[in-house]
């Protein structure tokens, strides 16, 4: 399937679900996430902030977890720039003031920067995946810029409500792929590239 095609038609899925389905599924990613990652071995995590309009899985568990059980990684977070074609990532704590942007995302006020090179993790949205390690986003091309600046051995971890496609046709080289994507039901793991 070509991306422009997977992307309708994984929107529409989105739009179909329920709040409670969002959340039933976020939880069952966030418990697959504790139980087949070692967190707590990571200095920096990635965390995106979901778009509750457009059902994204529901990271404040993940955050709340990891500040409940006081784990030693440290949370960055995203910000789209003012060109409205690259991000900038600020530490996230629970004392961290947020703003919503003009896309209704939280963003932190005040907060420090972090540089791509310090992230050991990156939990990556995505509308699909498919069973070779390449998502779809939403087509701005945000998270590939990001993920190109990020350490070689940074994980790349897709977070999917829904199982993957067999394959995206129309990807390029540009594309960065994926070295685990997590479902509620399972982790997919990609063979490194």
């Amino acid at each position: 399937m070509l991306k422009a095609d997977i992307r309708r038609k994984f929107m529409a899925r989105r739009r179909s679900l329920s709040e409670a389905e969002v959340g039933q599924r976020s939880q069952a990613v966030q418990q697959q996430l504790f139980a087949q990652f070692t967190v707590a071995e990571w200095q920096w995590l990635h965390v995106f902030l979901p778009i509750p309009q457009r059902r994204e899985p529901d990271t404040w568990g993940i955050i709340r977890h990891v500040w409940a059980e006081q784990l030693p990684v440290q949370l960055a977070v995203p910000v789209v720039q003012a060109d409205g074609h690259t991000l900038r990532h600020y530490h996230l704590t629970p004392n961290t003031q947020l703003v919503d942007n003009r896309w209704g995302i939280p963003e932190p006020v005040g907060a420090t920067e972090v540089l791509p090179a310090q992230l050991d993790a990156v939990l990556v949205p995505l509308l699909a995946f498919d069973e070779t390690g390449h998502r779809v986003g939403y087509g701005k091309g945000f998270y590939d810029h990001f993920l190109g600046q990020c350490r070689p051995d940074t994980l790349r971890i897709g977070l999917s409500l829904e199982p993957p496609v067999t394959h995206i046709a129309d990807t390029w080289p540009g594309d960065e792929r994926l070295n685990a994507c997590i479902m509620p039901e399972k982790v997919w793991r990609f063979e490194a590239y």
